[in-house]
């Protein structure tokens, strides 16, 4: 009659100990947070707040600038990073008047609001920042037993991770509340452990950081060898077209799909180089499988990291593929999604599986073998601002604007020199490769710390030396 139920034995003094957050919900005495609780007490270890400072950002409301003090939303931590492509910013004002939360280098930043747990910690290049109230703030007051390094990749940790699962309440949206954030247990795991730790963190951002720089660099190349490196579009929100301009030659009626800017980026692009369309040099995959397999690497529009342009899969039944799940892909393909294009999720398939299907909302693109455009030039081309403002002109759509296939293979593309092609081909491939040894290297950090806490810091120095 009991059978799947879980149940737990507590004497009253052992919830009460270190329960500084007075959780009495079942949830919270979970058999797996007590067992994850029970490897951390094998330790020496303290609650966060004995030894840091925590606290929150801007609780009162704010008004967006162009430019300024960067403000970090829940959105901006990810995986270990800050991440501003979408940033926000504020004024000196209102920095000011949010001092508490006036991020130095070193803090560490998770995020307590929607997605639990992300935490990342603030480099150089970040200042100036605050933060919302979405985001809390870790300043570390105990350098000399615990490394602010350390302390980001023990959170990252599945062990980590379950804490502040554990510490989350709330039904649609979970929150930590700063009381339940600052009981959270840190081990005290030696000051060399940590070293070593703390030393694959910094190379796994410092190649992250080399990723982006050499990404930035692909793209100013292009667009210096376009004569587009400053190029703004009008603003201007009247445009004169005759019947045969527009309706007799487009079947368009609406008037946005006729501003002035889209006819100055086109007329620029056959101005400064020698055009062609994407559907010249591009083969449209429209392979569907064959569901033969009982299931199938699967890539979705949300598996796109719209932020740098790369992508994963996962592994799902045959059975449990959603209507969507169309196209078989192979490496080297190219995917843009017809969904929101101006996010720019736009990507590479980089896989030796052949048994990968992607989304019917991409249009999934192949080189032809004499096409006179590179892969990585095209992705590269259609995530610039100004292409992404250029496939807004074929949207349909206003909240969740949607192009059409034939939409982006009549696009029109320059034909680049082949000497810049390739140096922006290999500074592309090279960005992507230190992405994933930055992944990599992230990942050992947050194994190293589990291995430790679990099976002692010898066995996790030789898992790093390995």
């Amino acid at each position: 009659m009991l059978d799947g139920l879980e149940a737990v034995e507590l004497r009253l003094s052992e919830v009460f100990i270190e329960n500084k957050s007075f959780r009495f919900d079942s949830e919270y005495f979970k058999k797996e947070y007590l067992e994850l609780q029970k490897e951390i007490y094998k330790y020496p270890h303290k609650q966060l707040g004995d030894f840091a400072k925590v606290t929150d950002g801007e609780h009162g409301s704010v008004i967006f600038e162009k430019s300024g003090v960067k403000y970090l939303g829940a959105e901006n931590i990810k995986k270990g990073f800050v991440d501003i492509t979408n940033i926000k910013y504020v004024n000196n004002i209102v920095d000011e008047r949010n001092k508490r939360a006036s991020v130095n280098v070193n803090d560490i930043l998770i995020s307590i609001k929607g997605t639990l747990g992300e935490v990342a910690i603030a480099e150089h290049w970040l200042l100036p920042a605050n933060m919302s109230r979405d985001v809390a703030i870790i300043k570390n007051h105990a350098k000399n037993e615990f490394i602010d390094d350390y302390i980001v990749i023990f959170l990252m940790s599945k062990i980590g991770n379950k804490l502040s699962e554990r510490l989350g309440s709330g039904g649609v949206q979970k929150m930590i509340t700063l009381e339940r954030l600052r009981t959270i247990m840190i081990p005290k795991l030696s000051i060399d452990f940590q070293n070593n730790v703390s030393e694959l963190y910094k190379k796994s951002r410092n190649n992250l950081n080399k990723s982006k720089t050499l990404y930035k660099q692909s793209e100013q190349l292009l667009l210096k060898e376009l004569d587009l490196l400053n190029f703004e579009p009008s603003k201007e929100n009247i445009s004169i077209k005759s019947f045969s301009e527009s309706f007799g030659d487009s079947g368009r009626l609406d008037s946005e799909y006729y501003q002035r800017k889209y006819d100055e980026i086109e007329k620029n692009i056959s101005d400064n180089s020698n055009a062609t369309f994407i559907k010249d040099e591009f083969i449209h995959i429209k392979t569907k499988f064959d569901k033969s397999k009982d299931g199938y690497n699967y890539t979705e529009i949300g598996n796109v990291n719209v932020s740098d342009g790369s992508n994963i899969s996962n592994y799902v039944l045959t059975e449990n593929l959603p209507a969507n799940a169309k196209i078989n892909a192979l490496n080297g393909d190219l995917l843009i999604s017809t969904v929101r294009p101006n996010r720019g999720a736009i990507t590479i398939v980089n896989t030796d599986e052949t048994d990968l299907i992607v989304s019917g909302a991409f249009t999934v693109l192949r080189k032809k073998e004499n096409s006179k455009i590179n892969t990585q030039v095209l992705q590269v081309l259609l995530r610039t601002k100004i292409y992404k403002e250029l496939l807004l002109k074929y949207n349909v759509g206003t909240q969740y604007p949607v192009i059409k296939d034939d939409d982006v293979l009549n696009l029109m593309i320059p034909i680049i020199d082949e000497v810049i092609q390739t140096q922006i081909e290999e500074k592309v491939k090279e960005s992507f490769k230190l992405k994933e040894e930055s992944k990599h290297l992230l990942e050992l950090a947050k194994k190293a710390v589990e291995v430790a806490i679990e099976e002692g810091e010898e066995v996790a120095m030789g898992l790093i030396n390995e």
